[in-house]
């Protein structure tokens, strides 16, 4: 067995990891750093054990935030705060490659619905919204 295959991660490897895979990285804090690539990004931090973890999921980078993809059942859309912006296939695109540049690099396994397409962070379908409510009788006028 090798050395490296007997070290814990840590996310100064990830972090050397992924600039190796052409990932532009800038430090946002002690022990977090944004990763971005493609217009998308995401936030990495270290978890109180020590590993690495995604502060921030990723999304379109959008300014200085980023964008998380919610998906309405009949169209996808970029969540930045209380603004909802519809996505285009190009973004979509960009942030599947995003996804798959950051797993290659850090030697992640990709789950099989993961390597269709995009992976939305949230999924709220319309025909589901409101169902927690009573049903309210509204007779013909």
């Amino acid at each position: 067995m090798s050395k490296k295959s007997l070290s814990k991660p840590n996310i100064r490897n990830w972090i050397e990891q992924v600039k190796n895979a052409g990932f532009i990285v800038v430090e946002q804090q002690p022990g977090k750093v944004r990763i971005s690539k493609h217009g998308c990004a995401a936030e990495l931090e270290t978890s109180p054990a020590g590993q690495p973890r995604f502060a921030v999921g990723p999304g379109l980078l959008v300014g200085e935030s980023i964008a998380c993809l919610l998906d309405r059942g009949y169209q996808k859309f970029w969540q930045d705060g209380p603004r909802l912006v519809p996505a285009v296939a190009d973004q979509l695109k960009a942030l599947h490659r995003f996804d798959e540049d950051w797993r290659a690099a850090l030697g992640l396994t990709t789950l099989y619905n993961e390597a269709l397409g995009t992976v939305s962070a949230r999924y709220v379908y319309d025909r589901v919204e409101g169902r927690e409510g009573p049903r309210k009788h509204h007779p013909f006028d």
